[in-house]
């Protein structure tokens, strides 16, 4: 089923010097060659590993597991395998996950503890991952270190999820840098990388708010041109580049995946405190935004009630458009805005994490 990501309650993005970021058909090849060129001359011909496919992508979810293949052609008699994390933004030493040797495998960093060679056999320095998380999403590095020709090859991995705009009941463009990447981890996300955004555009999000991205830039996707949104240019992604990150003000684009948990609907005429009540009662809690977009985007949770999240918006989910369910012919989550949490009354959204067994 194609998924567009078509919203209500769309604002008008100011004209500041806005740069439309044309997309071609080649675009997705540019971002993928970007991503998998590894740091040597092109033109070298790799003596002990293999190069990987070009254009070849490893996709994960959050909490899943996922190789990173690795595999030498030929084993120098003294050597050391470093796997790291290309990090455009990562400032100091490496982000070295994990580097091992014939006697000996050392850990290190947030990525460290959920990593290990794979080693199905003797030529295989294939990095395995477990337990993703939303931040893994990157360019991993491969290096052989023989102390005479170090050689590395590089690989993305892709975190499978879904972008979605995220402002908070002060209205647009109220978010610094830090606030935005604070609001989106507190919905369960992190601010989205520029190539999941195009990712997101691609699958059919049109969104006229500004909103800042990974990176310190700021950027909106739209496939419907129209006047007040940056004029009659081509569909794109609209940039503004990047801005000050503690005084300039925008909306976020926070990027989430799969969950543990389920989200169910709860019909009902609740105040905002009434429906955490209700949920709370169901050994639940009031679903963050990042959750029913997850529960959206990957299980086509369709409910065509308004809800209360936990953040004090009322929204709801749509997989099959109908007149009915806010006369959008795009599936969505449909979002109300942020409503009187005393004298506005709707159902819930509740969120329930799975049972945890123990061991006797």
């Amino acid at each position: 089923m194609t998924r567009h990501l078509i919203f209500s309650g769309v604002g008008r993005a100011t004209p500041f010097f806005i740069m439309n970021i044309v997309i071609l058909m080649l675009m997705s090849s540019c971002f993928t060659w970007s991503m998998y060129t590894p740091n040597r001359a092109a033109t070298k011909e790799l003596q002990y590993l293999f190069e990987p496919p070009v254009y070849a992508e490893i996709v994960g979810r959050r909490g899943g597991n996922v190789t990173l293949p690795c595999i030498l052609r030929i084993k120098p008699s003294h050597y050391r395998v470093k796997w790291t994390k290309l990090d455009l933004e990562h400032v100091g030493p490496e982000n070295i996950i994990i580097v091992s040797n014939a006697h000996a495998c050392k850990r290190y960093g947030r990525v460290g503890p959920r990593a290990s060679l794979r080693k199905a056999h003797t030529m295989d320095a294939s990095l395995k991952l477990s337990r993703l998380e939303l931040e893994d999403g990157g360019t991993y590095r491969c290096e052989l270190v023989n102390g005479v020709e170090d050689e590395s090859v590089a690989i993305n991995l892709r975190i499978e999820g879904v972008v979605f705009p995220y402002q908070n009941k002060n209205g647009r463009y109220s978010f610094t840098f830090h606030e935005a990447k604070e609001a989106c981890a507190e919905q369960d996300g992190v601010l989205a990388s520029l190539n999941q955004l195009y990712i997101a555009w691609t699958e059919g999000l049109d969104w006229c708010n500004a909103g800042w991205l990974r990176d310190g830039t700021v950027h909106y996707p739209i496939m419907n041109p129209r006047p007040a949104c940056g004029g009659d240019q081509l569909p794109g992604i609209r940039s503004y580049g990047p801005k000050d990150k503690d005084h300039d003000r925008f909306d976020a684009f926070c990027f989430t995946s799969q969950t543990s948990g389920t989200v169910s609907f709860v019909p009902g005429s609740f105040s905002f405190d009434q429906a955490g009540h209700t949920c709370e009662r169901q050994g639940a809690a009031l679903a963050l935004v990042g959750q029913l977009y997850a529960a959206w985007y990957f299980l086509n949770y369709d409910q065509c009630d308004p809800g209360w999240l936990s953040d004090g918006s009322v929204r709801f989910p749509i997989s099959n458009p109908r007149e009915r369910c806010g006369g959008v012919p795009e599936a969505g989550v449909r979002f109300f805005g942020f409503q009187d949490d005393a004298t506005h009354l709707y159902g819930a959204y509740c969120y329930k994490e799975p049972k945890r067994h123990t061991r006797d």
